[in-house]
Parts: C-alpha cells; structure tokens; sequence
C-alpha cells in the first residue's frame, strides 16, 4: 500500500512549503526538484511561478514547462518530499538536469520516500506522453542512484560538469 501521494501545491499548503524551505535552509543542503523554492523571496511568489510554469504558454523564459508536486505522506498528511516533473527537455536538461527532480526532507530520509515518490511520478509522465524519462543524480549521491535504479533506471553515462562534478545520467523506459 502506496505511504505516500502525490498532490499540487496550493495556497493551503504555504506553511507546510516554507517550513520544508526553512529545514533544507537550516541544514545547508540542495532542494531539488522544488520548482525554485530556494530562490523565491516569498510563498506568493514561488506559488505564482510554479503555476505559470505548468504551461508551455506561461513558463518563464529559459525553461521548459514542469510541473511541482508535493509528496504527502497519507497517514499523517506530512510534506516529506517535492518532486519536479520536466514536461520537455533543453539542451541542459539533456545533459545535465533530466526530466525529474526530487527531494526528501533530511529529517525524513532513508524511509523509502524517494523511492515511492518517483515512481509516483513516472506515472505523471506517462500521463504526460512520454514513452522514457532522464534522471540524473550527483555521483556521491549514493542513495538517489539506488533511488532510480529501484525504479528501473538504466545508466547511460556520466558527464562532468563545468564545476568538476560528475552527473549519472539514468533512462527509465515508461
């Protein structure tokens, strides 16, 4: 039985988002798939952003429409994760970014959440139409790479990026 689900964000959940901003913040560690939440100087603004970029006719200018999602645990209704759904790739995303991003709450980790999360989240890109979605993770990140492979990942290669960080490159067939 799924633990977890996944859900839009709305203006309800505005405490929630910014306390799981403040827990990365405080732990000085990457919010990945967050939709910008690390950049954003208020809710409001990251929320407007996130709508607007779920849609090729609204996205920002240089990215590509993606879609954020929340990853609720059911039981307790607890924000553990975000999980970001690219609908397209860019050159960047090709080589470096993928089609999804993810992230646990470090006080929730190492409980399967990521796990379930993306594979929640395949399922939003087969919605989507996409017959194989990128994901990549940071070499060291030993967790995310057994996070992707439980869920059918197939590593490509790995790339360098202009930081000296080494980017595992995973396909995972829809």
């Amino acid at each position: 039985m799924s633990k977890l689900q996944l859900v839009l964000p709305t203006e309800q959940h505005k405490q929630a988002i910014w306390d799981y901003r403040e827990e990365f913040l405080n732990h000085h560690d990457s919010m990945d798939g967050t939709g910008g939440l690390a950049d954003a100087q208020s809710f409001e603004e990251w929320y407007q952003n996130n709508v607007n970029n779920r849609t090729e006719e609204t996205v920002r200018a240089g990215l590509v429409p993606a879609t954020t999602f929340l990853g609720i645990e059911q039981e307790s209704g607890k924000l553990v994760g975000m999980i970001d759904i690219r609908h397209r790739l860019n050159e960047f995303l090709l080589r470096f970014g993928g089609n999804i991003g993810y992230s646990v709450r470090p006080s929730c980790r190492r409980n399967g959440y990521a796990t379930e999360m993306l594979s929640l989240a395949l399922e939003e890109c087969r919605k989507l139409g996409l017959e194989k979605a990128l994901v990549t993770c940071d070499k060291e990140n030993i967790g995310s790479a057994k996070t992707i492979l439980h869920n059918g990942g197939v590593l490509e290669n790995e790339v360098q990026e202009l930081s000296g960080e080494i980017i595992q490159r995973y396909w995972i067939t829809l």
